[in-house]
């Protein structure tokens, strides 16, 4: 199943423009990450953990619409997918309590701090941050595309900043909520978040 087909089985035929436009701003040509395969990647883990989920459509919706705005060199890409989806999905069935919840689940991307009882959010952030508890060789790609879309950067300045970020995820007391996922990409993720903040430093 492409893409397309995905989001028409998830949203219904007659949004098929939307998922048109979404698939167009996965394929920008200057995200490097944040890409098609990205998306793919989040909405196969968002069905694997669908169990954990209290509305799996409605983490679907936002896995979709989660990374649809991304500028680099912007702060708010979160907020403004989030507004995206707000505006587009107004103009569908979907019940207005379903599209907030979309919203404020691509919000809470920003942070991936959902709470104890927030269930969509626990799975969307664990799909969503999967790709830290990915075998080495796929973890430095994902490395070198990330400094790629920042490639208007000074080395410095983003050793330092990527540095930051690093040491905020290892001080976390957990990266996922899920058992699943906890017990699949933790140990993984800080081994590489770890040797990530080693090779920065060197």
């Amino acid at each position: 199943m492409d893409l397309l087909d995905r989001w028409t089985a998830l949203a219904g035929p007659h949004t098929r423009h939307i998922g048109t436009e979404l698939d167009t701003r996965y394929g920008e040509p200057h995200r490097r990450y944040h890409t098609r395969e990205h998306l793919v990647a989040v909405l196969d883990l968002v069905d694997e953990l669908a169990g954990d989920a209290a509305h799996p459509d409605t983490v679907r919706l936002a896995a979709w619409f989660h990374d649809a705005v991304y500028d680099p060199e912007r702060a708010d890409n979160e907020e403004r997918s989030a507004r995206l989806a707000a505006r587009m999905l107004a103009d569908t069935d979907l019940p207005p309590e379903t599209v907030e919840d979309v919203a404020r689940l691509v919000r809470l991307t920003t942070t991936h701090a959902p709470g104890d009882d927030d269930r969509d959010g626990q799975v969307l952030c664990d799909a969503d941050l999967a790709f830290l508890g990915a075998e080495p060789e796929r973890y430095a790609a994902y490395a070198a595309a990330v400094r790629e879309e920042y490639a208007f950067v000074p080395e410095e300045l983003f050793r330092a900043g990527r540095a930051e970020v690093l040491t905020g995820l290892l001080a976390l007391p957990t990266l996922f909520h899920t058992r699943a996922a906890r017990e699949r990409f933790e140990a993984r993720a800080r081994h590489n978040l770890r040797t990530e903040l080693a090779l920065l430093g060197a």
